[in-house]
């Protein structure tokens, strides 16, 4: 019930390398697996669970494995039974402890919610009785009883369990901490309450020591400039001295040799103290994290108050559900919230036209964009920097460079491919792109958006959202990211 890894390494198709010489043993327990969008989390699980080969090392897992991936239940499946795998052995009694005892084997998947798909996969590992069982984003889409019946799963693990999430509840259950940073590993013992008070105390202790080799660097400039200035003193005297000729020319030619070995030596003496003050502060400035994942620099896409965006009138969904009536006037922010099921993808789609009513009346009067749960936006055989310019073609190669950088796509990084990003990094991207689009939206929907993100790139996609000026529809079971949205009100499917 253990998976061991040694000297792995792996590099993309282009080269970019994820791990250079990796070690890592996991063992029994429930362990939170936690780093920025980008650092390899999902890739390492891939890796164990044998998704993708490693360019170099081993991978050994022993016991049955199971792997519950980010897009769970996509696929070629049609039916419930196709998902599970399997028709024996009561299958129903599995889902009725996941709380999808009201579907039947036959039900069509296409018919089924995010949160229920992930959910039925869930239920098709569990069927497996693996002994090793690796769950990445686990929460995506769980409205609050589903995420309660995951609990319980973790909660009662006797396996070995590791588990990406950004969710702080999920990681509280667990038994430790590891951390994936700059191609390494680190473990943190005690869930994530403790990890995250650790991990501030050592940042607290490393922005002291960084603001103590600042003054120290700023000390040694000061001492240089004072010896520098005490030289170039002597220097005048000698000069002066030799033009009087006060002492014999042996004398002044001895001394002046003297003086200028001292000065030497003196000089560099300050030079290396200086030196050393400066590798100090890049090391203490080293210890310091900057986990700011997202800095989104929205257009300017104001609403103004009383303007009417979008009106839903005796709108009925296709897969039944009450009529809807819906106004949203300026910039309000609206959080569609409800359980597994409800509609609110269905909703969002209807309202940008990808899924007809079956009746009722649909009224959108600005320009909109949605950013669905799978952020499937992007061509992913295309550059980041290449689904930029289909979606803006009026826009100079500057300025889509220029607005892919504020999304921390500097350089070299719009130039690859939008399949090889991770799920945070997708968001960003798509996000990017959507906003150079032509024309710029007065209405952003977004389906879940804090799926696959970190806890540092919630906060920062907070920021953004907050920052920008047009109506907002946000679907998500995230209470406390919409909490932060300071949202104008709910709207309940």
């Amino acid at each position: 019930m253990s998976i061991s890894i040694s000297h792995l390494r792996f590099h993309w198709p282009d080269g970019s390398a994820v791990f250079d010489d990796l070690s890592l043993v996991v063992s029994r327990g429930r362990h939170g697996f936690i780093g920025l969008n980008g650092s390899g989390k999902s890739t390492l699980l891939r890796l164990i669970a044998g998704d993708l080969a490693a360019t170099g090392g081993n991978v050994s897992v022993d016991g049955v494995l199971a792997y519950l991936p980010q897009a769970a239940g996509t696929g070629s499946y049609r039916t419930v039974e196709e998902v599970l795998g399997t028709a024996a052995f009561r299958p129903e009694a599995t889902l009725g402890r996941l709380g999808l005892g009201h579907l039947t084997l036959a039900r069509d998947v296409s018919t089924l919610s995010g949160g229920e798909l992930v959910m039925i996969s869930l239920a098709a590992k569990l069927l497996t009785d693996p002994d090793v069982l690796i769950l990445d984003e686990p929460t995506n889409n769980l409205d609050r009883d589903a995420r309660r019946r995951l609990y319980d799963v973790v909660r009662g693990w006797r396996g070995t369990l590791l588990v990406i999430s950004h969710d702080r509840e999920l990681l509280n259950l667990v038994d430790d901490i590891v951390e994936l940073r700059d191609g390494e590993v680190r473990w943190f013992g005690g869930a994530f309450d403790e990890y995250e008070r650790i991990v501030a105390a050592e940042q607290e202790a490393a922005e002291r020591a960084v603001r103590v080799a600042e003054g120290d660097v700023r000390k040694q400039k000061r001492e240089l400039a004072d010896a520098r200035i005490k030289l170039d003193r002597r220097k005048r005297y000698g000069k002066k001295m030799e033009e009087q000729k006060r002492e014999p020319k042996i004398v002044m030619g001895a001394r002046k040799r003297e003086a200028q070995v001292s000065a030497g030596k003196h000089r560099n003496l300050h030079i290396q103290r200086l030196e050393g003050a400066k590798e100090n502060l890049d090391e203490a400035t080293g210890h310091v994290r900057d986990d700011r994942e997202i800095r989104v620099d929205l257009p300017r896409t104001a609403v103004p108050d009383g303007r009417i965006v979008l009106q839903l009138e005796g709108f009925q969904l296709p897969y039944g559900g009450p009529e809807i009536e819906l106004d949203v006037r300026g910039p309000e922010r609206i959080g569609l919230v409800g359980r597994n099921g409800a509609g609110k993808t269905t909703l969002l789609r209807s309202v940008v036209g990808e899924v007809e009513p079956v009746s009722g009346e649909r009224r959108l009067l600005v320009p909109a964009r949605y950013v669905p749960q799978r952020v499937d936006v992007l061509d992913p055989s295309l550059t980041i920097a290449a689904n930029a310019r289909q979606l803006a073609p009026a826009s100079s190669e500057n300025d889509v460079r220029a607005t892919l950088a504020r999304f921390l796509f500097r350089g070299g990084k719009a130039d690859h491919a939008v399949g090889s990003l991770s799920g945070g990094e997708l968001l960003r991207a798509t996000l990017a792109c959507l906003m150079m689009a032509e024309p710029a939206p007065q209405l952003l929907l977004l389906d879940e958006p804090t799926n696959n993100l970190d806890l540092a790139s919630i906060g920062q996609l907070v920021e953004a959202l907050t920052s920008y000026e047009g109506a907002l529809i946000v679907a998500s079971h995230d209470h406390a990211f919409l909490d932060d949205l300071s949202l104008t009100r709910l709207f309940k499917m």
